[in-house]
């Protein structure tokens, strides 16, 4: 496995936008995952839809091309460590944005983001380029 995908490319795909299926498909051959936080988010998505039972559904049939990645105790020693720097430096983004960092630089993988300004605070953290 090469990366990990957020949220927002996650969510792009599922509702079929093409720029983000067709990424998610060329990147798929190197192998793809996502962190289990990703999943909260997505099915947040589900929850407020009309009929939620399908949603999830829906939802889970998508993840279920991606490698899910849980949350582990080193990835929340590097979230800590993580929060304390971004804190003393004035510097914080939300705790979802840290746990699925902490989870692409614990497994070495390239985080696939379109939110740059936030994943860039976090050490160590790869993003992908496009293009």
């Amino acid at each position: 496995m090469r990366y990990l995908v957020d949220s927002d490319w996650l969510v792009d795909a599922l509702i079929g936008i093409p720029a983000a299926v067709d990424l998610l498909d060329h990147l798929s051959a190197e192998g793809t995952g996502v962190s289990i936080v990703s999943y909260g988010e997505l099915f947040e998505g589900a929850v407020g839809a009309p009929d939620p039972g399908e949603s999830f559904i829906r939802h889970r049939a998508f993840l279920d091309r991606f490698a899910a990645l849980p949350l582990s105790d080193p990835i929340m020693e590097r979230f800590a460590r993580t929060r304390a720097l971004l804190r003393a430096s004035g510097l914080l983004i939300s705790d979802l944005d840290r746990l699925i960092g902490a989870t692409a630089v614990h497994h070495g993988l390239t985080l696939v983001s379109r939110n740059r300004r936030h994943f860039e605070r976090i050490p160590d953290v790869k993003l992908y380029q496009l293009g």
